[in-house]
């Protein structure tokens, strides 16, 4: 299944028998089978019709189209969802049920904080220049596990206390690892400020929009997570589900600068934002498609084992999570 990237203004889509072409202008530019589709992101003012926006639906082609100011917007079209309503039944019972919610928190920030450790290991292996922060924010990582290990009984409260200290102590050496000419000295967002971050707030909103698609595949609600909180217009569940895959994402990011795929001639400012230019999201996107389908696999196979596991009430320590190997 191959995702169709759309960065180019006035573009058309049209239907002809069971293919999707692309049109600008008068000119067909090429056509994709529906069957070979999974989704279709869009960067710049498309033109379609509302018929064949309800064909993508049905075929179970997911639709991504970022708008507004700076591209900040995004709008989300899914496919068919799973039909078996006891699966949203059992998420709503367990979401009520604080046991079961602390024990997932925990499994979810430990696969996290296992997995910044791995990096940063890997990038103290290849940057020994580095070996203080890099030590360093091993160190205090190592700490949280730890604590994570001796009182498996902490509240959500304490455990998001936790894993934001962890995340402090962890961009705290990642961030060493990119030119100081980026401006990287943190993580920001809304917007991205530098172009790592601006890099890093893009493949994590293309990974959620992964896991909401996974969850309504599924059947569950992507709204109704068992660890980050309710939030107006959040997906909390999808919140859930990429929060040990966010690490990977780092590491991808990380490798886009250092091969030089990614420098700071592709980014442009407006104002305090940061913005990643159309050459730029040509080379991210060309290196995104294999990175993620993998995680995509592995999201929705993870999605439907955790949809079974809360329609049979299954303990969270026997359900799947994204953090297998294949994640890294």
């Amino acid at each position: 299944m191959s995702t169709l990237y759309l960065d180019r203004r006035d573009l058309a889509l049209k239907l002809e028998g069971n293919a999707l072409a692309v049109y600008a202008g008068e000119a067909r530019r090429g056509t994709v089978p529906l069957h070979l589709l999974d989704t279709v992101v869009m960067h710049s003012a498309v033109t379609l019709q509302s018929s064949l926006l309800a064909r993508l639906a049905d075929a179970g082609v997911g639709i991504v189209a970022f708008g507004g100011r700076n591209a900040g917007k995004t709008a989300l079209v899914h496919g068919k969802g799973h039909n078996d309503g006891a699966r949203r039944v059992g998420q709503y019972q367990r979401y009520q049920d604080a046991g079961w919610c602390s024990a997932w928190a925990r499994r979810l920030v430990r696969g996290k904080l296992h997995r910044q450790q791995r990096l940063l290991r890997r990038a103290l292996a290849e940057r020994t220049d580095l070996r203080h922060p890099l030590h360093q924010a091993l160190e205090r990582l190592g700490a949280a596990r730890a604590r994570l290990r001796a009182e498996p009984t902490l509240d959500m409260d304490t455990l998001r206390g936790v894993e934001g200290a962890a995340a402090a102590a962890y961009f705290a050496g990642f961030t060493h690892l990119f030119a100081p000419a980026l401006g990287f000295a943190g993580r920001n967002r809304r917007p991205p400020k530098d172009p790592v971050n601006a890099a890093l707030s893009l493949g994590y909103t293309l990974l959620h929009y992964e896991a909401v698609r996974a969850c309504h595949i599924a059947g569950l609600d992507p709204i109704i997570g068992f660890y980050h909180r309710l939030d107006f217009g959040r997906e909390s569940l999808a919140s859930d589900l990429i929060e040990p895959l966010r690490p990977a994402v780092d590491a991808w990011v990380w490798a886009l600068f250092r091969e030089r795929a990614l420098g700071d001639e592709h980014f442009q400012r407006d104002g305090d934002a940061c913005l990643l230019g159309k050459t730029g999201r040509a080379h991210f996107y060309a290196r995104w498609q294999p990175f993620v389908r993998p995680r995509r696999r592995l999201l929705r196979r993870f999605a439907r084992r955790l949809a079974v596991a809360l329609a049979r009430g299954i303990a969270p320590e026997q359900t799947a999570q994204p953090d297998s190997e294949e994640a890294t």
